[in-house]
């Protein structure tokens, strides 16, 4: 993480805790700020006059929507821009590229925040609607684990903010329960065997893991139960980081089944980090 934190607004019920969330993350990783709103680009086909007054417009309502942030940032430094483009997501994704951001901030939004995710070559923070406590003050990072080339980069990105800010790292690993466990066993025998033998797999990658963040006051928790529900229910860190699968040279992140249910449902803020390799 060395270029700007970009954030996006829209104006919307999520901006506020989008622009509370970059701001921390701002301030942790000591980071330049930059705050966007994207308003539709002239059509290619568009009808003259009509057309670029009906832009005209949305580049004015997108000038409001900076407003309301500057008002919501106070005295915070930041550079704020309006952005041309043909979809919100689109635009955040030609933004991030041309300042070579550390990472893109959004709120839940729904589509916005999930078509950002396809394809962006940062990490991407979606920050949940009302979230309390207040971003960094909890003093923990989470990190949803699993050794992985997905679950170390993560890692990586996680260390690296809970370095800055002093906070705990906290690696979190889910062990499934019931018949999700064990497709393919039958019998209570067979389950606990299954189960015990899974733990203790994870224990050393855990542990492994925390030695490999040596800067770090680290710990880790093995946690039973459905993945997507228990990270989504964790209420004790400030954020959470996972991994997403990555693909191509380019290494940007393409949102996988785990990752997309958790930003729709998490409590608490969510890094969602491209694989570094």
């Amino acid at each position: 993480m060395t270029g700007p934190v970009v954030v996006g607004v829209d104006g919307g019920p999520a901006a506020p805790d989008a622009i509370v969330l970059g701001c921390w993350l701002a301030t942790a990783l000591g980071a330049p700020l930059i705050v966007a709103a994207v308003h539709p680009a002239p059509a290619a086909l568009g009808s003259g006059r009509v057309d670029a007054e009906w832009v005209a417009d949305r580049h004015r309502a997108a000038l409001e929507v900076l407003d309301a942030a500057r008002a919501t940032l106070g005295d915070a430094p930041a550079e704020y821009r309006t952005i041309a483009s043909s979809s919100a997501a689109h635009g955040l994704h030609d933004l991030a590229e041309e300042v070579a951001a550390a990472l893109v901030v959004v709120g839940y939004a729904g589509s916005t925040a999930e078509r950002l995710l396809a394809g962006s070559i940062c990490p991407v923070a979606v920050a949940p609607s009302d979230p309390a406590p207040a971003p960094g003050s909890l003093g923990v990072i989470g990190v949803a684990y699993v050794d992985t080339p997905d679950g170390r980069a993560a890692l990586v990105e996680a260390a690296k903010l809970a370095s800055r800010t002093g906070a705990r790292l906290r690696l979190y690993t889910v062990v499934a329960t019931g018949d999700a466990a064990k497709p393919f066993l039958i019998g209570q025998d067979a389950e606990r065997a299954f189960l015990e033998t899974a733990r203790e797999t994870y224990e050393r990658s855990l542990e492994a893991a925390v030695a490999t963040v040596p800067d770090c006051d680290a710990d880790w928790q093995i946690l039973p139960g459905d993945v997507v529900d228990t990270l989504a229910g964790l209420a004790e860190v400030d954020v959470l980081f996972c991994g997403s699968r990555g693909y191509g040279p380019a290494r940007r992140v393409l949102l996988g089944g785990v990752s997309a249910r958790l930003i729709r449902r998490a409590r608490r803020p969510v890094v969602v980090v491209p694989r570094s390799g």
